[in-house]
């Protein structure tokens, strides 16, 4: 990447040179973010992983701007039209959309009524008339009539269209037009009429006849009106004001008001009804869109990376029911790691009713296997066996779960669950995914595909590429945030740890079935396919319980065990017990071991985890039970203050599950008694709120909540949630980067101002 554009990332997101080069160093290094976030704090100047993705964006960003100048430059050059001036103008352009302005004129064009004025000799005719002088229009255009132009009207006319497409492609227009859209554009919506009666149109019907400033439409509402456009019930519009318009171009353009005056105003009017406004609306069109998409993205990752992290049982034996009515429930019992060790279905619903031998069942099962936890899946019948499960005297404390099962029948039916279980069918499948979601949520999570989880809001209809990548870099941070046991992990959890590929994931487990548990990180070495720059990438977050050095179970990645090694030294005292004694670690002097190679940040990162090595920084698990009084929507009653959990957050609100099968919603204006514009200041997801009911449309199975009298609990908790990559307290406060639509308006506004 080119230096200059060094200087403009450093001033778009507030940061140094320095970090910009050194980050861009990295990059291309192959260093992956989470360990530029964990492991050059130095270099990186101590920057979390929200704002390094930034940078690499960034960087992105101009790489391909480099490119597509490339390709400008060599068509511009084929045509022999390549000015010095021109050159340099491309060169110093650092806006993807002023280059193509540019390059516009220019462009390689299909067939226009331009393109067939120019075939037919009327372009001088267009010049002349452009400049407006005082000869009349007929007389003019007498010289460039032939067998292809009949007359003066068709002559006029084809002028007038070589002149339309000029001011369409004038960068001084463009910019006009651009500012009013960006200042005055309305986003409205009408429904199709002979749509507008069909049922399927009727959750469309806010916007049947629907209109608000673009500049103040949430993104949730932009993604709604677009899916009723696609799916044929609504036409959406963006308008500005034509005459407005109009008069702006008329200013540029309008030298004389003689009749050559006149035919250039045509043209003006024909170039913005035809040309500049549809092109101009379809850029704002793409803005808007992605401005939706990076919001409902940035939800549904937010919500995804607060799932991944939920609190884990840990190593208990473990019995996962998968509930059902006729079908049965199914059931499977797992060993501490999540072995599958038995599995068998129970009745206890209608039609069969068999709920004594149920619970004998249940009983005997949490005997033999000394099962420590039950999970009961939330889906069809969750409540009813809670109930059941609930009401047995096990002799013993068992503890009991309602676990989310979004995408376990995604799981269940998967390749993935297909290679772990040959011989289960999909039904045991499930109950497993259940257990294990209880056990440790992470590792079982990321063998679902994040879009079948359930948390985000409008996920089909956003840039899928743009999708993917942010869920593939919120699960590797969630994974790297926590660390991987290398001798339990699947492959499937493995490959998102940071620097390995799906090869060597599989190598990795592969290794391990052969020559049995790894006992260092340097026999990881030892891996096919492992080199010195993966082992780098990977070794500080892959983590070894019962090393003979303690250190393989913690975060102090192998380049720094010799700091560790000359504190214990210099103590007199052995790795072992500068972990186990806490007087110890107080007498190490930090600056003491700062050096060229070793900065203040790694030395605090070394310091800390000594601490409490390999400790898993997910909050401990907490039992929930909801109201018994209510099972469905029909016993919920207005002004009832009951317990939930939050299942799914968005821009508009929080959904919260009461036990009913059918989730409520607490609107954002309702979540706290002061205003709020993001529901996470005041939530996480599988938070245990209380929440109170507002209003139940049974007929529309709609509940609303609110939690005005219970936020300030709610906000203090969630005030204290420490998040993976959250910008460190020694770190300088920076001001939060705009998103890309936000950026662009204040890019425009400026050069508007300008």
């Amino acid at each position: 990447m080119e230096a200059k554009y060094s200087q403009k990332i450093a001033e778009k997101l507030n940061l140094t040179l320095k970090q910009i080069h050194n980050v861009n160093g990295l990059n291309a290094e192959g260093a992956t973010i989470p360990f530029m976030a964990r492991y050059r704090k130095e270099a990186t100047g101590n920057l979390d992983e929200v704002a390094i993705g930034q940078i690499v964006e960034q960087i992105n960003y101009f790489n391909e701007l480099d490119k597509r100048k490339e390709t400008v430059l060599k068509t511009i050059d084929g045509l022999g039209k390549l000015t010095p001036e021109l050159k340099q103008r491309i060169e110093d352009c650092y806006d993807a959309t002023e280059l193509e302005d540019i390059y516009l004129p220019y462009k390689p064009k299909r067939k226009t009524k331009a393109t067939q004025a120019i075939e037919k000799g009327l372009e001088p005719l267009a010049k002349q008339l452009f400049e407006q002088g005082s000869e009349d229009p007929s007389v003019a255009a007498a010289p460039f009539l032939n067998e292809q132009v009949k007359d003066a009207k068709e002559a006029l006319q084809g002028a007038r269209d070589i002149i339309a497409e000029w001011i369409s492609e004038h960068e001084q227009a463009r910019n006009k037009v651009r500012q009013l859209f960006t200042e005055t554009a309305v986003l409205s919506s009408k429904v199709l009429t002979s749509k507008k009666e069909e049922e399927e149109a009727q959750k469309y019907r806010d916007y049947f006849e629907f209109s608000e400033p673009l500049a103040n439409s949430p993104s949730h509402r932009i993604l709604a009106i677009r899916r009723g456009e696609k799916e044929g019930y609504l036409i959406m519009d963006l308008n500005i004001d034509k005459q407005t318009a109009i008069d702006e171009l008329d200013r540029i353009f309008i030298k004389s008001s003689n009749a050559q005056g006149s035919e250039v105003k045509k043209a003006v009017e024909d170039s913005f009804d035809r040309l500049l406004k549809p092109s101009i609306e379809n850029e704002f069109r793409l803005l808007s869109k992605n401005k939706a998409d990076e919001e409902a993205i940035n939800v549904f990752t937010e919500n995804l990376r607060q799932l991944l992290l939920a609190s884990p049982l840990g190593s208990k034996r473990v019995l996962a029911l998968d509930p059902g009515f006729r079908t049965g429930c199914k059931l499977v019992c797992l060993d501490a790691q999540g072995n599958f060790l038995f599995n068998t279905t129970i009745y206890p619903h209608p039609p069969q009713h068999e709920w004594q031998k149920s619970e004998q069942e249940l009983k005997y099962l949490v005997n033999r296997y000394d099962i420590e936890a039950i999970g009961i899946g939330n889906g069809t019948a969750g409540r009813e066996t809670e109930q059941l499960v609930r009401g047995i005297d096990f002799g013993k404390p068992v503890s009991i779960f309602q676990v989310n099962e979004s995408g376990a029948s995604i799981y269940s039916a998967s390749e993935v669950a297909r290679e772990e279980f040959p011989d289960q069918d999909v039904t045991v499948r499930g109950a497993v995914s259940i257990g294990r979601r209880l056990l440790d949520p992470l590792s079982e999570l990321v063998k679902i595909d994040p879009k079948s989880i359930g948390v985000g809001q409008y996920q089909h209809d956003v840039n899928q590429t743009k999708l993917k990548d942010a869920l593939d870099r919120v699960v590797e941070s969630a994974v790297n945030y926590v660390g991987v046991d290398v001798n339990t992990a699947s492959r499937h959890l493995l490959v998102y740890v940071s620097g390995l590929s799906t090869t060597l994931a599989k190598n990795i487990v592969e290794y391990r079935a052969k020559n049995g548990p790894f006992k260092s990180r340097e026999e990881l070495k030892k891996v096919s396919m492992m080199g010195p720059k993966t082992f780098e990438q990977c070794a500080g977050f892959l983590r070894i319980p019962g090393a003979a050095n303690p250190l393989d179970n913690s975060s102090v990645h192998p380049e720094s065990y010799f700091v560790v090694e000359q504190m214990s030294k210099d103590l007199q005292a052995s790795s072992e017990q500068l972990i186990q004694q806490a007087d110890l670690r107080k007498k190490i002097n930090r600056k003491q071991y700062i050096s060229e190679s070793v900065g203040e940040f790694t030395i605090d990162d070394i310091l800390k985890e000594l601490e409490k090595p390999g400790r898993d920084p997910r909050a401990p698990i907490e039992e929930f039970r909801f109201d018994d009084t209510i099972k469905s929507i029909e016993d919920v009653r207005p002004g009832m203050t009951v317990p939930g959990i939050v299942t799914n957050i968005t821009n508009f609100g929080v959904f919260v599950d009461i036990g009913v099968k059918q989730d409520g919603l607490v609107h954002i204006s309702q979540l706290s008694n002061t205003y709020i514009s993001d529901p996470t200041q005041v939530v996480k997801l599988q938070q245990q709120v209380t929440v109170t009911v507002t209003e139940v449309d049974v007929a529309r199975k709609r509940i609303s909540l609110s939690m005005k009298e219970h936020s300030k609990g709610s906000s203090e908790k969630r005030s204290g949630e420490r998040k993976p990559g959250a910008a460190q307290k020694s770190q300088p406060k920076k001001s939060e980067p705009l998103n890309p639509f936000q950026a662009k308006l204040m890019e425009l506004k400026k050069k508007f101002k300008d």
